[in-house]
């Protein structure tokens, strides 16, 4: 097969599909890597660290596109990428369409396959391609949260861990999954007074069993939201259903109530968000202040950090980009019953149901659309 990965052209995104190593794993399989020149720099990697592994540098992105039988990205694609999409052209990447009717549209008029990274899911629930963005996410929601606390980013001027004598900061994580602790465990070891709230009782468990109590745990419910709220110097909002939007778990209400200069930080904005106030930011203009609120809603936290997240990334996909490439979409599907949950649209044709519902579109099985 041959495998196509295009520079990164989002905003401030300067993460890379593959590795130099990654590439090395596909042309060991037999596989043709095409990369645009220049796709590696952002996150230290050089056209000559893939030249020399086998991969192929081509000058553009309509080189990538009008060649490749698969596509690998990273972020979803933007309004020029996907007019170079062809129908039955794979499109591997993370896509949150939930959030953005526009591109769902768009992409399901291209005709091409569109597999999101963050719909894999295992038979146990877990997602293995998001875990280590959302392990990243959470544990940056916290530093940044953090650093937009100071008083000259417009924060209360509040220090996270405060010091002998004086009170420290209160973190309030709502959602415990992958996203939700790794920022409680990041504010708990800044030693923030951490509260973490979510329906499951079984991740309350897990995180009090770990941490000898030292985050509280809460049952997540309107009340204690609005209880925990009021007086959070920090609030992370890491509410997730995977490929459906995000429910709106903080009203503007309890925005409303909290103090001039907190903080809130929306890990779940690619899915739209968790707080009723937020609307999506970039790492260039990356908050706003609403009813007193420091908002910080960046649609690409660990992109600031490409180093770390290609590595993390790449380490969790490539399995699969090797499955894809090595016994085309139904094969993959067969040998790995995760694949068909990660497919977003196909053949002109939503076919995640999630994904439907949260936009009102008309939805169609994988069987019924693909024949598998």
């Amino acid at each position: 097969m041959i495998v196509g990965v295009p520079t990164e052209i989002k905003t401030h995104e300067y993460r890379v599909a593959l590795t130099p190593a990654a590439a090395r794993e596909l042309v060991e399989h037999g596989h043709r890597v095409l990369l645009e020149s220049g796709a590696g720099e952002g996150s230290g990697h050089h056209d000559d660290d893939y030249t020399v592994q086998g991969a192929q540098i081509v000058p553009s992105a309509e080189d990538v596109f009008g060649t490749a039988e698969m596509i690998v990205k990273v972020k979803e694609p933007q309004p020029s990428e996907v007019a170079m999409l062809s129908p039955g052209q794979l499109l591997f990447t993370f896509l949150h369409l939930a959030a953005d009717k526009e591109l769902t549209v768009s992409l399901r008029d291209s005709g091409a396959t569109g597999i999101a990274y963050e719909t894999v899911e295992l038979p146990d629930h877990s997602l293995p391609l998001l875990a280590p963005m959302s392990e990243i996410a959470g544990r940056m929601a916290t530093q940044v949260g953090a650093y937009f606390l100071e008083k000259a980013e417009g924060g209360r001027g509040i220090l996270l861990g405060g010091i002998p004598g004086v009170m420290p900061a209160k973190v309030v994580v709502v959602g415990a999954g992958m996203a939700g602790t790794n920022a409680a465990v990041i504010a708990m070891g800044m030693q923030a007074r951490v509260v973490a709230l979510d329906r499951d009782a079984d991740k309350l468990r897990q995180l009090d069993s770990l941490y000898l109590g030292h985050i509280m745990t809460l049952s997540s419910n309107r009340l204690t939201l609005e209880e925990q709220v009021v007086d959070a110097d920090l609030v992370v909002g890491a509410a997730l259903i995977p490929g459906a939007s995000a429910p709106k778990l903080v009203t503007e209400d309890m925005i409303r109530s909290m103090r001039p200069g907190s903080v809130v930080v929306d890990i779940s904005i690619d899915q739209g968000g968790c707080f009723e106030t937020s609307r999506p930011t970039s790492h260039a203009d990356p908050v706003y202040e609403m009813h007193g609120v420091v908002h910080y809603a960046v649609t690409n936290i660990p992109g600031a950090v490409p180093q770390t997240s290609t590595y993390g990334l790449t380490n969790a996909t490539l399995p699969y980009v090797l499955q894809l490439a090595d016994h085309g979409l139904e094969g993959a599907v067969q040998m790995n019953g995760a694949m068909r949950s990660g497919i977003n649209v196909a053949a002109g044709v939503v076919v995640h149901p999630a994904v439907a519902e949260s936009l009102d579109l008309e939805y169609g099985t994988v069987s019924e659309v693909l024949g598998f």
